[in-house]
């Protein structure tokens, strides 16, 4: 297994154009977290099929958010991408989220090179406002059998936004 925190960067933040690894396909009921310490991805729990990710779900090597863990990623697709797979993606918004209290942003992005789309997404708008909904009504509730009103959505960011939360999570890394 590759540790991609060694072999990858976070990308030239500065253009929007970031490196982000592939945790979790769209779909899937798994949730699988990178262990930083072992380099390796673990399953961490099975979730119920109504908690299947509605998006992709990866992180930025070489980053530390607010929770510990490297910054979260969505990714935004029409097809699941595949697990531990990496790919350069174009930034274009932050859903700043809470998760028992804690800062736990999830930086939106979508394929830096998107032929399927004609790299038709460029900004959070661009993203059908339904799938906006959805994504925000997974992470409000996707704890809810466990910890009910644990998680909560604060609001959806710009790209500003984001590549402001991502350079403060490299800080954090490079402090480490």
């Amino acid at each position: 297994m590759t540790d991609f925190n060694k072999v990858l960067t976070p990308g030239d933040v500065d253009s929007g154009l970031i490196n982000v690894v592939v945790e979790i396909p769209a779909g899937s009921t798994n949730k699988v977290e990178w262990d930083r310490e072992k380099a390796i991805f673990k399953v961490d729990r099975v979730e119920p099929a109504i908690f299947a990710k509605p998006i992709n779900y990866g992180f930025i090597p070489q980053t530390i958010d607010e929770d510990g863990d490297e910054l979260d990623v969505l990714i935004y697709t029409d097809y699941p991408l595949p697990m531990g797979v990496y790919l350069e993606a174009k930034v274009i918004g932050v859903l700043r989220f809470e998760d028992d209290g804690e800062v736990d942003d999830k930086i939106i992005v979508v394929p830096a090179n998107d032929r399927n789309t004609g790299d038709h997404f460029k900004k959070l708008s661009d993203i059908p406002l339904h799938k906006l909904h959805q994504i925000a009504h997974h992470f409000d509730h996707y704890k809810d059998l466990k910890k009910p009103g644990s998680t909560h959505v604060k609001h959806w960011g710009d790209d500003e936004e984001a590549i402001t939360v991502i350079r403060e999570s490299i800080e954090r890394w490079n402090k480490k």
